[in-house]
């Protein structure tokens, strides 16, 4: 199993719809994702799902416990004093990577949907990783992406990864307003679960990264804990 800390110049970034901790058995079970999530030995994951629907949106997941099981500290990315994310979206960031700065992002579309953007620092070295739920339409996906990659544009540069559920059945199409800025990797057919129909979970990157390697966490516990596999990708800084 990957030890983060024994090689400090790979990153490992991951993406996990969690469901609302809702499993297969339509149990709820916060202990059985943070165990996935503690298996995935990542560095930042971005979580969608994160938050209960109704009312306040209370988080599904005691940030606490993530911690203490995990080492990952979710990042501040809540407007209110009970959710982990925004519109869903969390981010964890393993200690001792510093979080600069947020910003919340709303994206159109018929659905209420966000996305969220942490610029970070980690030894040193500056990054910004941006979490994302988008919608089920392809309509709306594509200005979705189009709104985050002009949000992006405007920004000073820094190595930068796009993370999420992007909701998108195809392997080729859909995705055209990243690029040619951003490269997308699926690592495999991460949902469903139980029948592993589609790749609707990516990473984006930008040139500055260099993925080394990819895949999705596919043990017992992450088969029955959300109807996503999360998926993974070890990436290491070019030049």
């Amino acid at each position: 199993m990957r030890d983060s800390a024994s090689d400090p110049s790979t990153l490992r970034a991951a993406s996990y719809n969690i469901r609302k901790c809702v499993g297969l058995d339509w149990r709820r079970r916060p202990d059985r994702v943070i165990e996935v999530i503690a298996a995935l030995r990542a560095d930042i994951v971005a979580l969608q799902e994160a938050d209960k629907r109704l009312g306040a949106r209370p988080a599904a997941l005691c940030g606490a416990a993530l911690a203490r099981q995990t080492g990952l500290v979710p990042v501040a990315v809540a407007d209110n004093d009970v959710s982990l994310g925004w519109h869903g979206n969390a981010i964890l960031v393993r200690r001792g990577i510093e979080v600069e700065r947020v910003t919340r992002l709303d994206l159109p579309g018929l659905e209420p949907r966000g996305a969220v953007i942490a610029d970070l620092r980690r030894g040193g070295q500056p990054l910004r990783v941006v979490a994302a739920h988008l919608g089920l339409l392809r309509r709306h996906r594509q200005r979705q992406l189009g709104t985050i990659a002009d949000r992006l544009a405007g920004l000073a540069p820094r190595p930068t990864m796009i993370m999420g559920d992007f909701n998108e059945w195809s392997d080729t199409a859909g995705l055209e307003p990243l690029q040619p800025a951003f490269t997308v990797h699926a690592p495999g057919r991460s949902y469903h679960a139980a029948r592993r129909l589609a790749p609707l979970d990516r990473i984006a990157t930008c040139p500055a990264f260099e993925l080394r390697g990819a895949g999705m966490e596919e043990g017992p516990q992450a088969a029955r804990a959300s109807d996503h596999l999360p998926i993974w990708a070890d990436l290491s800084l070019r030049g």
